[in-house]
């Protein structure tokens, strides 16, 4: 089995495009979630070696749920998938403990590559 991938949007159009090409891939998508809250939540409950994050969300926002998630698990892997590309937001977000930060709108190959790359 594919290593397993929490995906992090706040739009179901990017979390269906993004669970399309990891599952072509051989990544098993164990949940979903639309906010920072959720990704919490969800990272507790599903424990997946992967996570994509998108910035721009309500409630919570990406970089505090990175944040919040390494609190949790120091070693987690989390690749951010975000259109937000401005420099001060991509250091911000490897600075809180994110691994890769892939801009929007992306190729399918640099998200499975940015994966294999932080060990998926």
């Amino acid at each position: 089995m594919g290593k397993k991938v929490l995906i992090v949007d706040d739009t179901a159009f990017m979390r269906m495009t993004l669970r399309n090409v990891l599952e072509k891939n051989g990544y098993e998508i164990v949940g979903e979630a639309e906010d920072g809250v959720q990704a919490v939540e969800q990272y507790s409950l599903v424990n997946p070696d992967l996570v994509t994050m998108d910035i721009t969300m309500p409630n919570m926002d990406g970089i505090t749920a990175i944040k919040k998630i390494m609190e949790i698990d120091p070693v987690a892997k989390v690749v951010v998938v975000s259109a937000m590309g401005q420099k001060a937001l991509v250091i911000e977000a490897l600075n809180s403990g994110a691994k890769d930060f892939i801009v929007k709108p992306f190729q399918p190959d640099r998200i499975v590559e940015a994966l294999q790359k932080v060990g998926g």
